[in-house]
């Protein structure tokens, strides 16, 4: 083959090159072969001097498939290719250049086909021919398939149907076929670009008749056997069939399990099978259907299903009694509830139920005895001992029966169960372990309960047990009994074991933030069956930033450092248990932008300094409004009068301790001029010439004094201090004080007070008389005090 195919590529090549013999190229192009096929191809390299190599989808091809003919052809053979597609180059082995190219496509043959007569209407030949097969092609091509016969009577193939798809039916008068015959059909597949024929399927017509599938004609499931019956069409009692039935157990989900009991079919028309229900669970739908084939042809199509329900059967139920015995009443009566196994719902059949309470001796002793029914489930017992009764009745016979003990209360010597170890799973599951008693006991009974109304119990025979499908995470109450010959033990229990551990619980959050960090505080509130807590974990971040952590130490509290003031912050906390955690709420809070202590120092200091200001304030407004208020002697309201000058001695005098030393005063009579000279300074003149002639009598000499009526001295407001008084003497002795030539103004009368008695004192010389004035408020005030 490689010889003619190489001589046809070289027959090709010439026309190629003709006009151009510097071509450089690859053929042939874009070619489609089939899978696992071989091919040639030439690389014309008239346009380079030296070698080439090849690359298939940009790897090397190994050199031992070059083939040279001459200078400008290198043949390449690819055998057994099989890639979907591959691009082929031709390249330059000295400048790498592309010389030339071509895409290889591989396609597959149509594969397994396959061919049936069957029957399209009720005849006693078939009256259709359908064939089907395999081909894997891609799915954007448009393919058309064509179904050819060939015999030998004939070297053409006959056309017997058409199809895009993959399957093919042509009627039985289409061809002629018959039923003795032996025969050869292919299928091919034909596109644009490359067609394929299948291998040939040969058969003979009478094996592959499909016949139709059979008719059910009767199911019936007894108590103990499962009967089928069916009817096939066409019959041909020269012919021999073969059938098989087919039941499985139905199911929620999932794909059922189908079992298939095959059969030769008897020489008759119906057909009938049947199997006993041992292999059958009870109250179970079961469905059912048969299929045939003739000659061990084609297996006809399988009937329509039948249900079937399965009955009940007395291997398959026990009751499983037990009871739970509450406290001791008042009247000595114990309550006792009887629990057992009802028969399931899915179950055919009406089903009831019995409880009957028998004191234990009087069964024991074989005295007759009648039976107290029980209401309902609940029996009422006293203190002796009792056998609890179950009967079960289908169809007011009986069906099953069962009992249980009941010991009598302080009843000794009945073996009891110690040391029971709980253990609970992430699953769900509780594990007990508990130490048989010394006496031989035949099994254990647990019974376990989360409500008082509701109770579940198993029997065990091991020291061991598990108990499952729980509700999660709730509390259970679990009691082990020990069973011995028709008696029972005393129980020991068990209280609020958890089916497994929950969440640590509720975790509540506060924060109280501050300037550079943040108190946070938590309470977690837990269940029955929470969690211990092992770690708290705080987690902080910005907006922004990232998600910070920090274990705390403390179970309740943890400060968080070294925050941005003025920043707002999300948190929460994490509870971290031995197999679980628990999330707070995430809380978000804002850092304050000053320091607290600062701000409380800030306060105080402020309070102090306004209380500060606010005394200065006040102590000035006093100081303010006394100066303000001070008294300013009115002109002319007041008058003259002289004052002994500093060199006149005067005797002891004594007053009254509320007088000054200086209240005396007398007023001056004579009249004075009303202008004065400008004050021209300190006045070296005596005093008795600036006042006209004026004389204080005060200031006489005694001898004169003796001579005159003596003058009551006037009491006036003393000056406020020395100072004042020296301001007041100061001024006096200015030639420019309006006081001088005020004539005496009307006086108010003279204090009645203790007359001085005034001692004459030896003058060295004659002094100068000072004068002052005064006002009339002055003797005003004085009076007041």
């Amino acid at each position: 083959m490689y010889p003619l195919l190489l001589l046809l590529v070289l027959g090709v090549t010439p026309s190629v090159c003709k006009g151009n013999e510097n071509t450089c190229d690859v053929v042939p192009k874009d070619l489609y072969i089939e899978a696992g096929s071989s091919i040639l191809v030439v690389c014309l390299t008239s346009c380079v001097r030296g070698k080439i190599y090849w690359t298939l989808d940009n790897k090397s091809v190994d050199e031992s498939r070059y083939d040279t003919t001459n200078s400008t052809h290198a043949v390449l053979s690819l055998r057994n290719f099989t890639r979907p597609r591959a691009t082929l180059q031709c390249h330059s082995n000295d400048t790498h250049q592309v010389l030339g190219g071509t895409t290889i496509r591989t396609y597959l043959k149509p594969s397994n086909l396959s061919c049936f007569l069957h029957y399209k209407l009720r005849k006693n030949t078939p009256d259709l021919f359908t064939c089907s097969w395999e081909h894997q092609v891609d799915p954007s091509l448009t393919i058309d398939y064509s179904l050819l016969r060939t015999d030998s009577s004939s070297s053409e193939p006959s056309k017997i149907c058409s199809s895009s798809g993959k399957t093919c039916t042509g009627t039985y008068k289409s061809f002629t076929i018959t039923l003795s015959g032996s025969y050869d059909v292919t299928v091919k597949a034909q596109t644009a670009f490359w067609e394929a024929t299948s291998d040939p399927f040969e058969f003979k017509a009478l094996d592959i008749i499909k016949i139709p599938q059979p008719e059910l004609s009767n199911v019936t499931l007894s108590s103990d056997r499962l009967l089928v019956m069916w009817k096939i069409w066409p019959y041909h009692s020269s012919k021999r069939y073969h059938c098989q039935v087919n039941y499985s157990k139905m199911i929620n989900e999932g794909t059922p399990k189908w079992n298939i009991s095959e059969i030769e079919h008897p020489i008759q028309e119906r057909a009938c099978w049947s199997m006993t229900t041992e292999s059958l669970e009870s109250c179970s739908n079961y469905t059912v259907a048969v299929r045939c084939n003739l000659n061990k042809g084609p297996w006809s199509d399988w009937s329509p299903e039948k249900m079937v329900l399965s009955k009940l059967k007395k291997s398959d139920y026990e009751p499983r009694l037990w009871r739970k015995v509450a406290g001791v009443e008042k009247n000595g009566v114990r309550r006792v509830r009887a629990m057992w196994k009802n028969v399931p719902p899915t179950c055919q059949g009406t089903f009831s139920y019995t409880i009957r309470q028998t004191p234990y001796k009087e069964n024991t002793t074989g005295v007759n005895h009648t039976a107290a029914l029980c209401d309902s489930w609940i029996c009422d017992v006293n203190q002796d001992a009792h056998i609890i009764t179950l009967e079960v009745f289908h169809k007011d016979s009986l069906f099953a029966e069962d009992s249980v003990y009941v010991p009598a209360i302080g009843e000794t010597g009945l073996p009891k169960v110690t040391g029971i170890q709980t253990n609970s799973t992430p699953e769900g599951v509780i594990w007990l372990s508990w130490k048989a008693p010394a006496q031989p006991v035949s099994a254990f009974m647990i019974d376990y309960t989360h409500t008082e109304n509701q109770s579940y119990w198993k029997e065990t025979k091991d020291t061991h047990a598990s108990l499952d499908a729980l509700l999660d995470k709730t509390p259970y109450n679990i009691t082990v009994t020990p069973l011995f010959d028709d008696k029972t033990g005393h129980g020991a229990q068990v209280l609020d074991i958890c089916s497994g551990k929950g969440d640590p619980g509720n975790v509540y959050i506060s924060v109280v933030p501050g300037h550079r960090s943040a108190y946070v505080s938590w309470d977690v509130t837990q269940e029955v069956c929470s969690d211990q807590v092992v770690s708290f974990t705080i987690f902080y971040s910005t907006e922004q930033g990232p998600e910070l952590n920090v274990t705390a130490s403390s179970k309740s509290h943890h400060t968080l450092q070294d925050l941005t003031p003025e920043t707002q912050y999300s948190v929460y906390v994490k509870a971290t248990a031995h197999t679980r955690t628990t999330n707070s709420e995430e809380k978000s809070f804002e850092t304050t932008r000053f320091d607290p202590h600062f701000i409380r120092t800030l306060i105080i200091c402020g309070t102090l300094l306004i209380f500060l200001v606010l005394s200065v304030g006040l102590c000035s407004a006093v100081q303010w409004k006394k100066f303000k208020n001070k008294l300013v002697p009115d002109p002319a309201r007041s008058s003259v009068a002289l004052l002994a000058s500093a060199g006149q001695n005067m005797g002891p005098c004594t007053f009254e301790p509320s007088e000054s030393i200086c209240s005396s005063i007398y007023i001056e009579e004579a009249q004075t001029p009303s202008t004065f000279p400008p004050d021209t300074g300190f006045n070296e003149n005596p005093a008795s010439e600036q006042t006209g002639g004026y004389d204080d009598p005060a200031i006489a000499p005694a001898t004169d004094r003796q001579t005159e009526d003596p003058v009551e001295p006037v009491e006036t407001q003393p000056p406020s201090s020395p100072g004042e008084l020296s301001h007041l003497l100061s001024e006096e002795s200015g030639l420019s004080s309006p006081y001088r030539s005020q004539s005496p103004q009307e006086t108010p009368a003279p204090k009645t007070s203790k007359p001085c008695k005034r001692v004459p004192v030896k003058q060295p010389g004659k002094m100068p008389q000072l004068s002052v004035y005064v006002s009339l408020d002055m003797f005003e005030q004085g009076q007041g005090r």
